[in-house]
């Protein structure tokens, strides 16, 4: 019996592009062989060998997909990197201050990009607007929605050189006709408050879309909700808005936020905890307001559940300082 080294190729049970092989030629037509012989030893060596070229092309298989994998999460992470940069080229570089007016602010997304958005603006030499909006969600979908909201908030009208401010009523309802246009799914929609102060008086006026109420912390009167409510945003064709108006006085702040706090001190993983979120704020009630938002945003980060965001947290402060 003779033994020759040939190539095998589409047997049953081989590895495609299987390597050269070592079989006994004629060894179909031989007895059996003792197990302890050469030839049995050889033929063992054979197995052996196909099993490592099944093995090895296995492995390089492996490693071509791993770096293929590696390749497009690199792509995405460099996408959401460069998204999540571009989002915050949106929010205010910088709040304006006027008179003893000032406006501070906090915002930490749950992943990459965030479903919530504010900004402030001066509206003309006396008037401040502000809003913060929250999509339904985070992430992605939740931003894009975001960017349409802040591009699709109307505050004023301009004609013939001449301006006229718009109620934060009118500017919320035409906020929610221009998201019904664009006729999106169902399951999109956002919540939204807008406000208007005059830094001369103090005279704030404020229109709910949907969105949690502020919350206000007046010296001597402790910490309050205040009543404004609406519809949400791109649900409703029609919906009417009303306008809340009150003034403030020295010493006032005005603390508008997304329900995204009030998960991020929730024991329960997809419950809101009101209570302990305003026990947090009220326990530094006499603390400057940088000061507030910076302990909160620590208190959060040792929450539980702080590892893995529940939400997004956006906070927007408006103080009137003594």
């Amino acid at each position: 019996m003779a033994l020759s080294l040939v190539t095998m190729h589409g047997e049953e049970g081989a590895c495609p592009q299987g390597g050269p092989r070592l079989v006994l030629a004629g060894a179909e037509s031989a007895p059996p062989v003792d197990a302890g012989s050469p030839i049995s030893v050889l033929q063992q060596f054979d197995a052996v060998q196909r099993e490592m070229d099944c093995l090895r092309e296995e492995l390089s298989l492996l490693r071509r997909r791993d770096d293929q994998l590696n390749f497009y999460l690199q792509r995405i992470d460099e996408e959401l990197r460069l998204a999540a940069k571009l989002q915050r080229d949106f929010l205010p570089k910088s709040m304006p201050q006027l008179g003893t007016v000032r406006f501070h602010s906090l915002f930490r997304p749950a992943g990459y990009v965030s479903g919530d958005m504010y900004d402030v603006m001066r509206l003309d030499e006396s008037h401040v607007g502000f809003y913060i909006a929250d999509a339904v969600g985070h992430g992605m979908p939740a931003a894009l929605l975001t960017m349409f909201v802040k591009h699709a908030l109307t505050t004023k009208e301009i004609s013939n050189g001449r301006y006229r401010l718009l109620r934060p009523s009118e500017s919320i309802a035409r906020l929610n006709e221009a998201l019904l246009e664009q006729n999106l799914a169902q399951s999109m929609f956002a919540t939204a408050l807008y406000g208007m102060i005059d830094v001369r008086t103090f005279e704030l006026t404020l229109a709910c879309a949907g969105h949690p109420a502020p919350m206000l912390l007046s010296e001597g009167q402790g910490f309050r909700p205040l009543p404004v409510e609406g519809g949400l945003l791109g649900v409703f064709p029609g919906e009417v808005y009303t306008d809340y108006i009150t003034r403030l006085s020295p010493g006032d702040r005005l603390f508008l936020y997304t329900d995204g706090i009030e998960l991020a001190f929730s024991k329960e993983p997809k419950e809101a905890d009101f209570d302990r979120w305003q026990c947090e704020l009220l326990q530094r009630r006499s603390l400057p307001i940088a000061q507030i938002l910076a302990e909160f945003s620590d208190t959060a980060d040792q929450a539980s559940g702080s590892i893995e965001p529940k939400d997004d947290v956006t906070i927007v402060v408006l103080e009137v300082q003594k």
